[in-house]
């Protein structure tokens, strides 16, 4: 019986796993030549950009038989800024290859990518690529692996000739030397077979432990090859068909699917690509997803010999395109959302303003990055409609090159960029109360709101809290007020988001529906929720100031690996850049220098390291916290209609403007 196993290729960059899934392809058939990342042939890099640049930006999935195994392959990005679309592939993956380059070795991104493989227990296989290129040090490469990734791993073979175009790879005949003491270590009963040396412990019974194991992801077999000359990739396609375990899920449970891709097609057809967990969809099915959102499914597409078909249906462990799910977006479940879905990786820190080189193209620029906001979610749209200006999230520098050829290849627009700042937050600082009293002259609004603001612990979010009887007023009033305060909160006393608090409403009044005699109703007379969401910002604001706030930057962990004769260069740098290294470790003929890094110097680090260490620097970096900002408080121009400033506020929603504040 066919088995599906989704598959992931992970790497840093120029590891060489683009290559990799091309010989994967052309061993399986799929393709009749070899595809070149330098020629821009390549089967998954379909971007124009991709084919230029040589890396790949975007996941792609390609399908695939291997024996009795449907594999469906997904190409995913290796530089870090585009880590939001690994993080995507990671929700729907059984099992993944991490590619490891014989020359260049553990890189930073490495380290991170394994890290978050181990933490998500994704069933992980090694393949170190590149044996035959110049300076290839398997040996070396299997002891960093060993040192800084995981210990558990289990070298499958030997390479003769490396670092020649003679290279090749040698599966050991039987099992590796040291497995049995490798598997041990999870299983009580083979740890007593091994003491005992037991002739129990077969070949047959070894490789089935080797096989639980990598399934539970505790062991990690090691493959050597080259994804050009195709030494190893053999052995390698036989781990993964032997070694990885297949999808789970029944066919004919509840629907459970999650969408981890959207592309816009030849019509600007919205696509979803979904991952199925459970159930089956079909042809013509209305679907729910998101909150409470559904949609009827017009077309169905698996999938297949490296191609997608057109199917009826898409069952469990399959990977397909929907169509017809025009409210679709990246990360919606699909029917039952499964447990522990989620992001593995924190969102953006840096910010920049997009400028159409014509002031024409305004608005199809809006139009054109909210579509590529779809395709990727953590790429927050900022519209300041009071400076005609959109701001983007991004993870780094490359972002800008993607999103401005992105924008001239498929939409037609020229843009360019302002400067890269960094996105803050703001905390408050204690508690803080207002209140609009309805009817009242220094109220305009036929609404009456009380709100206080406290702080909360970080990573809660926002909570909005009834002090009052819900049946005090028309439930669609409280939800106007609690929909904007969300809203308002987008936006602090300095125009960065305020992202954990709790809010409490403490006073709540309307007047009911009214009209004149023999008249119909009265908007005059009568209180609706626009009156409430017109007063909620004045009231909130006015809270919020009073609670006052504190504006924090992010901070990246690092850790650098430096040589030892570069420590006294290094050190005063990483002071300059206001970072805070803690005391430098010695390893071997280098030292290891970890700390914290403000978000937005960063990018200066990553430039200047090579310059600092000949070149030989190693530098790993994530988002770790946010700190108050020392010195110089930064601000964020505001986008909205400035609730701080009241009678400028009032003029903008156009109501009779009233003299003193919030009580």
């Amino acid at each position: 019986m066919s088995r599906t196993l989704n598959l992931g290729i992970l790497a840093h960059v120029d590891a060489g796993k683009t290559s990799l899934t091309e010989r994967l392809l052309h061993a399986a058939g799929v393709i009749d030549h070899v595809g070149s990342v330098d020629d821009g042939s390549t089967q998954t890099d379909s971007l124009a950009l991709e084919r230029r640049r040589g890396i790949t930006i975007k996941s792609a999935v390609v399908s695939f038989h291997l024996g009795d195994n449907t594999v469906n392959l997904i190409d995913t990005p290796g530089h870090p800024d585009f880590i939001a679309e690994v993080e995507r592939v990671l929700s729907v993956l059984d099992g993944a290859v991490l590619v490891i380059s014989a020359v260049e070795g553990v890189q930073a991104q490495t380290r991170v990518l394994m890290r978050t493989l181990r933490r998500l227990r994704i069933p992980t296989l090694i393949f170190v690529n590149k044996i035959d290129r110049g300076g290839a040090d398997p040996d070396r490469v299997l002891r960093a692996i060993a040192d800084k990734l995981v210990p558990t791993i289990v070298p499958m073979g030997t390479v003769t000739a490396p670092g020649t175009r003679a290279a090749g790879y040698v599966p050991h005949p039987g099992p590796p030397p040291g497995l049995a003491e490798v598997l041990a270590e999870h299983d009580d009963a083979l740890l007593a077979a091994y003491v005992d040396d037991e002739p129990a412990l077969s070949p047959g019974r070894l490789r089935a432990e080797l096989a639980a194991q990598t399934a539970h992801a505790w062991v990690h077999p090691v493959y050597l090859g080259s994804a050009i000359t195709g030494a190893g990739v053999g052995e390698l396609s036989d781990g993964i068909a032997s070694l990885l375990p297949a999808a789970a899920g029944e066919p004919d449970a509840p629907v459970s699917g999650t969408v981890f891709k959207v592309e816009r097609g030849p019509a600007g057809e919205k696509i979803a690509y979904v991952r199925m967990f459970a159930g089956t969809i079909r042809l013509r099915d209305r679907v729910r997803f998101a909150a409470g959102k559904e949609g009827k499914v017009t077309a169905v597409a698996v999938f297949a010999d490296g191609t997608t078909e057109v199917r009826d249906a898409v069952v469990a462990g399959e990977i397909g395109k929907l169509w017809g799910l025009a409210d679709i977006r990246i990360g919606d479940a699909i029917g039952c959302p499964r447990e522990g879905a989620g992001h593995h990786f924190a969102p953006p820190t840096l910010e920049t303003v997009v400028v159409p080189t014509r002031s024409a193209d305004r608005a199809p620029l809006h139009v054109a990055l909210t579509q590529l906001a779809e395709q990727d979610p953590l790429i927050n749209l900022r519209l300041d409609e009071v400076r005609q200006e959109i701001s983007v999230s991004l993870y780094g520098e490359v972002q800008k090159e993607v999103i401005g050829a992105t924008l001239a290849d498929e939409f037609g627009l020229a843009v360019s960029f302002r400067e890269t700042t960094t996105i803050c937050v703001e905390r408050p600082a204690g508690t803080g109360a207002a209140y609009e009293l309805i009817g009242k002259d220094t109220n305009p609004f036929l609404a009456q709101v009380g709100l206080r603001v406290d702080p909360a612990p970080r990573g809660s979010g926002v909570e909005f809290r009834l002090g009052v009887e819900l049946g005090s007023m028309p439930y669609a009033f409280f939800k106007a007020v609690e929909e904007t305060v969300h809203e308002v909160l987008r936006q602090g006393l300095r125009g960065w988001q305020v992202p954990d608090c709790v809010v409490t409403m403490t006073h709540s009044g309307y007047y009911p529906r009214q009209s004149h005699a023999h008249q119909k109703f009265d908007k005059s007379m009568s209180s609706t929720a626009g009156d409430f969401r017109n007063l909620t910002p004045l009231v909130l604001m006015t809270a919020l100031r009073r609670a006052g706030t504190v504006v924090e930057e992010p901070m990246h962990r690092f850790r650098l690996e430096i040589p030892a004769d570069t420590l006294g260069v290094v050190l005063p740098a990483l002071t300059r850049l206001r970072a805070v290294p803690a005391a430098p470790r010695p390893a071997g003929a280098a030292y290891v220098v970890t700390g914290d890094v403000p978000a937005g110097a960063v990018h200066e680090l990553q430039q200047m390291l090579p310059s600092w260490t000949r070149g030989e620097g190693m530098l790993e970096y994530e988002f770790d916290h946010y700190q108050p900002v020392a010195g110089a408080v930064p601000s964020r121009p505001r986008t909205d209609h400035n609730p701080l400033d009241r009678k400028e506020y009032l003029l903008q929603v156009q109501r009779r403007v009233v003299g003193a504040g919030a009580r």
